[in-house]
């Protein structure tokens, strides 16, 4: 049997940031390590090629008749920048009180070990456990998963399963674990602006043309209205309201707006009207500018007008908005306000569609939902419950894994996701750690929920 913590610390030293290719040893490693981890626990492991990053698919079979489950996870994480922001190496995993620190230790290296250890660990208790396994971890989650809907498609009949299980998603506190039942969409896009043919000195030109920094704030400034609702012609058309059942579980959080705010460290939110911030992360659409660039930006001044400026967005969607329809919408709004001293040229990115599954019980449980899921949810339901001394909350999650709903559409597979990190686990920033208590809790959760399905067999 392995010590969970010592196996997560190997695998953080793995350098797999997808993104840049200088870290293509650290990617092998990873693949390595968690092969080998598979085939520990008796797992046929293949590598499915892919473009960039190989797909790990370990398989543990049996009769048809057995439940089936597919744990998914990645083994990518994300550029460790700023390096200079970080109290200990990112790759060097340490230790501090109740926390191990490192880059991807909470995305997703550590939740993907919860669900390797409680498989190991009933296995090693019971060797002929009635369930077939099929364990899925991808490298390109981190880079929007480009390769894994054809994956899927290729690979439907041996994903046929009961259902999905998986932790990439989050709690509020470590006493309060949350059972995700939706995830926001996502649309990234590039602008870039374009004005003279090359960089022109500002006192020489300056007060002749449209400065190409000043045409880009005032289109991406013309996005959102003084109330912060985004201002493009339809771009709420097609959102769903929550459901009754949801704003009450929302209001179970035990977050409040103020202690929200000092988490954050903002003197103030800015929702749109009747809107509620723990709503707004939630329920809401959003267009957000994730980075701007143009002109000189080095130590002190350089008089010069640019001839390019650009800005990097992402759209998160909620039911029932579709990627490629807001895309037309955003795409049009931001063409027709471009003005016309400047080249305005947009480009699609990655893009991925909302998901939701409602928890059985709740008023709108479609009737013939899988008895396997119900049964999943409501082990799911009762080892929280036990482990951590009360039960979960069945919550939408405001971040993306665009998979999921790429299970469901293409696979038919629905997902039961425990919650496991928490808000100051900083994910995708300096000083990423994981709670060390929540992941023991997390592992006999996860027991409990594939002892209770391997349960069902015969």
């Amino acid at each position: 049997m392995f010590d969970p913590t010592e196996k997560l610390k190997e695998f953080i030293a793995c350098e797999s940031v997808s993104a840049d290719p200088a870290f293509a040893p650290g990617l092998r490693r990873a693949q390595e390590f968690v092969s080998a981890l598979l085939e520990s626990l008796g797992m046929k492991v293949e590598l499915v090629p892919t473009a960039m990053h190989p797909i790990i698919l370990g398989a543990r079979e049996g009769p048809p008749d057995w439940p089936h489950v597919v744990i998914y996870g990645h083994y990518d994480v994300q550029p460790p920048d700023p390096l200079d922001l970080w109290t200990s190496k990112p790759f060097e995993a340490t230790i501090r009180g109740e926390r191990i620190y490192g880059r991807g230790a909470a995305d997703n290296k550590g939740p993907l070990l919860v669900h390797l250890t409680a498989l190991a660990r009933l296995l090693e208790e019971r060797p002929d456990l009635p369930m077939r396994i099929t364990v899925v971890v991808e490298g390109e989650e981190e880079i929007g998963s480009p390769s894994f809907s054809e994956f899927l498609a290729r690979y439907k009949d041996r994903l046929q399963a009961d259902f999905c299980l998986l932790s990439d998603t989050g709690n509020p506190s470590p006493n309060q674990v949350v059972l995700t039942c939706g995830l926001r969409g996502i649309l990234t896009f590039e602008l870039e602006v374009a004005g003279p043919k090359c960089d022109l000195h500002s006192g020489l030109h300056g007060g002749v043309l449209h400065n190409p920094i000043q045409a880009l704030c005032e289109i991406l400034a013309s996005l959102h209205d003084a109330e912060g609702r985004v201002a493009i012609d339809g771009f709420y058309d097609a959102v769903l309201p929550a459901e009754a059942w949801e704003q009450a579980e929302l209001g179970k959080i035990g977050t409040t707006e103020e202690e929200y705010q000092r988490f954050l460290g903002v003197p103030g939110f800015h929702t749109p009207p009747g809107i509620s911030p723990l709503e707004a992360t939630r329920f809401q659409p959003t267009l957000e500018i994730n980075g701007i660039g143009g002109g000189y930006q080095g130590e002190g001044s350089k008089t010069v007008i640019p001839s390019r400026a650009f800005a990097k967005l992402s759209c998160r969607l909620v039911p029932n908005q579709k990627p490629l329809a807001v895309w037309q919408l955003v795409k049009s709004a931001i063409e027709f306000r471009c003005p016309p001293g400047v080249r305005g040229t947009l480009k699609l990115g990655h893009h991925g569609r909302p998901y939701v599954v409602v928890p059985p019980g709740r008023s709108n449980t479609p009737p013939d939902q899988n008895p396997a899921l119900k049964a999943a949810f409501a082990s799911a339901h009762e080892g929280v419950t036990r482990v951590f001394g009360r039960p979960p909350l069945y919550l939408r999650e405001g971040g993306s894994v665009p998979i999921i709903a790429d299970l469901k559409s293409i696979v038919g597979l629905d997902s039961v996701m425990l919650g496991l990190f928490l808000p100051e686990d900083n994910l995708h920033a300096p000083d990423e750690s994981f709670n060390l208590r929540v992941m023991e809790k997390g592992i006999e959760v996860s027991r409990h929920i594939l002892s209770s399905i391997a349960g069902l067999a015969g």
